[in-house]
């Protein structure tokens, strides 16, 4: 018959699973200052880096972009403040939060930002969009905004000035649909009810029937038909009652060309 462990051996097991354990917590410990102290020199590394490359940093989108991912992989994020280290080094701050404003920010812009030169790209073409603007087009609109001479701008930066925007509320946003990248610049909250018409529109040019939603979602036409009046509500899709077949269209400005 097999004896049970006593007292003494039972206390003897729980002595040795301290023992693991302190040695296992002294491990960590070890393993985490080590870690912080590379930390500490890569972001050292990073600031010499970034003294040395500041003008294609600042001039080439590319390795801006690249720049930026090191940035993150570290922990460091040269867009927290417009007024911090990066900022003074670099200038970045002050470019996104200008870049923002290009795009479609408010008043409330940081005074860093020379908002008199603000395009507004986004709620300029509101009217047309319904708020959505496909990110190709943006960035477009915004090269052509800032003209030559200046900075040339990445799908990339427009996406982290949209970034800097999300802050300031107002429903902006970044959306895929049926493969393209949307700006959205209305509080509307998309269901997926809107976004399948969304995609479908896109599919066909831009614009798409009750009829042709309701076949490509397999709907009745009775869910088709107040998933296109709820965009048309919100201003996003307009309507054509004018088509060839006699069939109301409803078009967004996904898929179409400016």
């Amino acid at each position: 018959m097999r004896r049970r462990p006593g007292v003494a051996g039972l206390q003897a097991a729980a002595g040795l699973q301290s023992q693991f354990r302190a040695v296992g917590e002294a491990a960590a410990e070890s393993e985490a200052a080590h870690v912080a102290a590379k930390l500490v020199q890569f972001r050292s590394s990073l600031e010499t880096f970034a003294l040395k490359h500041r003008s294609e940093i600042r001039e080439d989108p590319v390795f801006r972009a690249q720049f930026q991912a090191m940035c993150a992989a570290v922990g460091v994020d040269p867009l927290a403040s417009n007024k911090g280290f990066w900022n003074e080094l670099l200038g970045v701050g002050d470019f996104y939060y200008e870049l923002a404003v290009q795009v479609g920010a408010p008043a409330r812009a940081p005074s860093g930002a020379r908002s008199r030169r603000a395009a507004e790209a986004c709620l300029r073409a509101r009217a047309r969009t319904g708020g959505l603007m496909e990110l190709a087009e943006l960035v477009e609109a915004v090269r052509e905004r800032r003209g030559a001479a200046a900075a040339r701008v990445s799908e990339d930066d427009v996406l982290r000035a949209v970034q800097q925007l999300r802050q300031l509320g107002g429903g902006w946003d970044v959306l895929t649909v049926a493969g393209r990248r949307l700006v959205r610049s209305v509080p509307t909250e998309l269901s997926s009810d809107a976004t399948a018409a969304l995609e479908a529109a896109a599919q066909n040019g831009g614009g798409v029937s009750c009829a042709a939603l309701a076949a490509a979602a397999g709907w009745a036409a009775e869910r088709a038909q107040a998933a296109l009046d709820a965009l048309l509500r919100e201003g996003v899709a307009l309507l054509d009652t004018q088509a060839e077949d006699g069939e109301a269209l409803y078009w967004f400005a996904v898929g179409q060309k400016a």
